[in-house]
């Protein structure tokens, strides 16, 4: 089975509730997010405030890559921990 995973990276955070709304009523069967805290790698993403907003509205599985140096140390850290699908890089 292929899994489509739409990148949440690409989308437009101005209208973010209408982003994951057009995810939740696709085919698509995840929703991708990398973290990332411009360390690690040099590219920021998002942190604790949008994956809130992912969480209460995404009605599919999030496939969350923290590619961050120190994921213990991350502010509200539980945020991201109770996820189906996540991928620590270190």
């Amino acid at each position: 089975m292929n899994i489509i995973a739409p990148s949440m990276l690409a989308c437009d955070f101005g209208n973010l509730l209408s982003e994951i709304e057009m995810v939740n009523n696709s085919e698509a069967n995840w929703f991708h997010i990398d973290v990332m805290d411009g360390v690690f790698v040099p590219n920021i993403s998002f942190g604790t405030p949008i994956m809130k907003v992912l969480k209460e509205n995404a009605k599919k599985t999030l496939d969350v890559h923290l590619m961050i140096v120190n994921p213990v140390l991350i502010e509200n850290c539980n945020v991201f921990m109770k996820e189906e699908f996540l991928g620590i890089f270190g």
